[in-house]
């Protein structure tokens, strides 16, 4: 069964999305080198993230189903089970919900409200309204 179609509905923790995040941009990886990412990506300040910190989170995503591990060499190399956009979907849902109690209009007027939109960027988003409006004509 491709699992990478299946929405997963576990939400991942922020230490696992920034595995996947470097699963998703990277490919299938060994352990240490999602390591070497997640130390190479961390803040002025942020503590050094230690090997075996990484495999523990590694193998409890495995038990969740957000990785898959092959094991037919002696380093296992483990590839995202889920698809960047159905977490990026889910993760998005439930922060509406919560957040905003389920109104999209006020994310993104909060959003387009707390930073300066270019024009490009508003032109974009015109253009995309546009898309579904045509979208909705067309069902």
């Amino acid at each position: 069964m491709n699992t990478m179609s299946k929405i997963n509905p576990i939400q991942p923790t922020e230490s696992e999305l920034a595995i996947l995040q470097i699963l998703w941009a990277l490919g299938p990886c060994p352990v240490r080198e999602v390591n070497d990412q997640l130390n190479a990506r961390r803040k002025p300040g942020q503590k050094e993230v230690g090997y075996t910190t990484t495999l523990k989170i590694m193998q409890l995503m495995l038990n969740k189903g957000l990785v898959d591990r092959n094991t037919d060499t002696r380093t296992h190399i483990y590839r995202a089970a889920v698809a960047e956009q159905a977490i990026r979907k889910n993760l998005l849902n439930r922060f509406v919900k919560t957040a905003f109690r389920g109104s999209a209009m006020d994310l993104v007027m909060q959003a387009l409200g707390n930073e300066d939109a270019s024009q490009e960027e508003l032109n974009e988003l015109k253009a995309f309204i546009k898309r579904i409006e045509e979208d909705r004509k067309n069902k």
